[in-house]
């Protein structure tokens, strides 16, 4: 059920980036999922991850629906609010009864392969079928497909996946000044890339966007420290699976991000090549993200499932110190960087996820879910901003002119490696600190 609502999802972002006529500006309201999961997880897990499941799911087609009569740009921006919402009730305790529903490992990362996999065939096919309707079809009809996908799976949630046990669930009070606190984290954390592309390092409007990120980060992890019920428990996420496998997904989303946005301007504006063949150019990319899952079974059969998730985000390193040392000489060789860095990220997708949930007690997986989710956020947020400010500083003029000198060529190809060695960097002291809590784990054990 997760993934049809990842279609919904996929195809409604496809169309917000075509109305704000830029891939690096998001409307307020896109991102909002991520920025209250943290809190509708903490709920989930105390009213129930059903219950909350199929509220999310009514107000997605309520809030669907509504489209239809949006006549102002206030108006589109409270449904699309309203959608965030759904989707932060949605998304993470999808992830979570699918994790509940069965017992054996073996069964949890087959029906998490299923999800990711679904979900990724509705990020391939989105922009397609959205530029597709938008053809012959008012932009609403974008939004409308919702209705009935979420029909669809309030009757699948509904009828069957039984109400959560007692013992599944804890009553703790809710933290609402760490879910503040958490919040505003988040929304300065993915704030802050965005003004780093749009406006530059130069700017003055980032800075205090990073810094507001620091100070509300750091009150979040002494209120986190210091209250009775925190919302979010920092002993439970120091525990070596779940850091670990946090640890892998910031990676893995760090380097996917990061390698697509220079990639992507690699292929326009060294290469020359049309907005269409460099969308063609990253379709190895999208090809080993939707058909790999069939290898993430087989590999965990053979190796475990805890060695699997680090060789994946070694892979996922791999892929990019390839686009940093020979990424200049061909697109041969940005073909393979893409093809390891989405066969890693295709492992970790699933993998890390299943661990941190693992790691967790029954009655605190919907927030793990909600944990893997904004990592992988946050970290996504990161690399384009890393990538953005590096190409900022080190390349003069703007970057959107018809024509280079043979120096601007040189200095744009400078930039990309310097961007690319550093998104390699901070991918690998991830990587490695993850393995380093893996194996602490596997030792107390």
């Amino acid at each position: 059920m997760r993934g049809l609502i990842r279609i919904g999802w996929d195809t409604r972002k496809s169309y917000g980036r075509c109305e704000e006529l830029s891939p690096n500006r998001e409307s307020p309201s896109s991102r909002l999922p991520t920025r209250v999961e943290l809190a509708f997880g903490a709920v989930a897990d105390r009213v129930g991850r059903r219950k909350v499941m199929l509220v999310g799911l009514v107000l997605l087609g309520a809030a669907s629906l509504a489209t239809g009569f949006v006549t102002t740009a206030g108006q589109l921006i409270a449904v699309r609010a309203a959608m965030g919402v759904a989707a932060a009730m949605t998304t993470p305790g999808s992830l979570a009864l699918a994790f509940r529903l069965f017992d054996e490992e073996g069964l949890r990362v087959r029906a998490t392969t299923l999800i990711s996999t679904v979900g990724l065939v509705g990020l391939a096919i989105g922009p397609v079928v959205s530029g597709f309707v938008l053809a012959f079809a008012p932009w609403q009809a974008l939004l409308l497909v919702n209705v009935p996908i979420a029909a669809l799976a309030f009757l699948g949630v509904r009828h069957g996946i039984p109400a959560d046990r007692e013992d599944e669930l804890h009553h703790d009070p809710v933290d609402g000044v760490g879910a503040l606190l958490g919040t505003a984290t988040i929304v300065l954390a993915l704030v802050a890339p965005t003004l780093f592309v749009n406006a530059g390092a130069a700017s003055l409007l980032p800075w205090p966007a990073i810094a507001a990120a620091i100070v509300t980060a750091s009150l979040f992890v002494v209120r986190s420290r210091y209250a009775h019920h925190p919302l979010l428990n920092l002993e439970l996420v120091a525990r070596p699976l779940v850091s670990s496998g946090l640890a892998f997904k910031g990676a893995s989303n760090l380097a996917v991000s990061g390698l697509g946005y220079l990639v992507t301007l690699q292929l326009q504006l060294d290469r020359g090549w049309k907005p269409a063949a460099a969308a063609a150019g990253m379709l190895p990319q999208v090809v080993v993200l939707i058909a790999g899952g069939a290898l993430i079974r087989p590999l965990i059969t053979r190796v475990g499932i805890d060695k699997a998730a680090w060789l994946g985000a070694v892979t996922v390193v791999c892929g990019l110190a390839v686009h940093a040392s020979l990424g200049r000489f061909g697109y041969v060789w940005i073909t393979l960087a893409l093809v390891l860095v989405a066969a890693g990220m295709r492992v970790v997708g699933v993998v890390a996820g299943t661990n941190v949930m693992r790691g967790l007690p029954a009655d605190r997986t919907t927030s793990g879910a909600a944990m893997v989710d904004t990592a992988g956020e946050v970290a996504t947020g990161v690399g384009i901003a890393v990538c953005g400010t590096i190409l900022a500083a080190l390349f003069p003029g703007s970057i959107a002119t018809s024509s280079w000198s043979t120096d601007q060529t040189a200095e744009f190809r400078e930039a990309v490696t310097a961007a690319s060695l550093t998104l390699t960097a901070l991918a690998a002291a991830l990587v490695g600190w993850g393995i380093a809590r893996a194996r602490r784990g596997a030792e107390r054990s």
